[in-house]
């Protein structure tokens, strides 16, 4: 392990824990009771916590290439995305789902690309977000625009799920679709009113019942 690693962990274990021992011996006594899963890339340019300003136990977070949702099919196999959006809905009775995409998202602009010949495992996983994809050029304003219909998209996926629909059309889990702006530390939110993103302050972000159809 890298020695800079490694300083960080005694950093953690000297400097950060103590802040937080009480909080820890809590969730372990009481056990966890986030209230939201976070759907989120695993570009390391985002950061959950940070980005919520949320402390431990509050966010069951889940990352993959892309912020992507598989469909609920228990024959793909194992799925670790999948997984835990059960155990978030069924075990921790989360009342939020966040899929959070991002700007510059690498995922996104390989839909435009040809896959890397080694990539055997990528090239199924970006098939995820193909339909958001636009017959056009890869732009920025064309990247951005389809990392947002991604967004849709995967909310639309989440629908697909039992558990989850059932809990969205009796009010008790309430979906959100967030792009996150790198460059600007800015959030967009999905607005259920006008279908489109707005920022946060701007948007009405609970998508309940039904997910808006914004991929024509």
């Amino acid at each position: 392990m890298p020695d800079d690693l490694l300083k960080r962990l005694r950093r953690f274990e000297k400097r950060y824990f103590p802040q937080f021992r009480r909080e820890f011996r809590a969730l372990v006594d009481r056990g966890q009771r986030p209230t939201t899963l976070f759907i989120g890339c695993s570009d390391s340019r985002l950061v959950p916590h940070l980005l919520t300003a949320s402390g431990p136990g509050e966010l069951f977070v889940v990352r993959n290439v892309g912020s992507f949702v598989p469909p609920f099919d228990a024959s793909h196999g194992y799925h670790g995305t999948c997984a835990a959006i059960e155990f978030a809905v069924l075990h921790l009775d989360v009342r939020d789902i966040v899929v959070c995409g991002h700007s510059h998202c690498g995922a996104i602009r390989a839909l435009y690309a040809d896959p890397h010949p080694e990539a055997v495992h990528m090239r199924e996983w970006l098939e995820l977000g193909r339909d958001a994809v636009m017959p056009v050029q890869a732009t920025e304003e064309a990247l951005r625009r389809t990392e947002q219909r991604s967004i849709v998209l995967q909310l639309e996926r989440l629908m697909g799920y039992p558990m989850v629909a059932s809990r969205v059309r009796k009010g008790q889990i309430y979906l959100h679709g967030w792009h996150y702006l790198i460059e600007e530390g800015r959030v967009d939110v999905l607005d259920v009113e006008s279908g489109r993103f707005m920022p946060a302050g701007a948007a009405r972000g609970e998508v309940a019942r039904d997910v808006i159809d914004l991929l024509q």
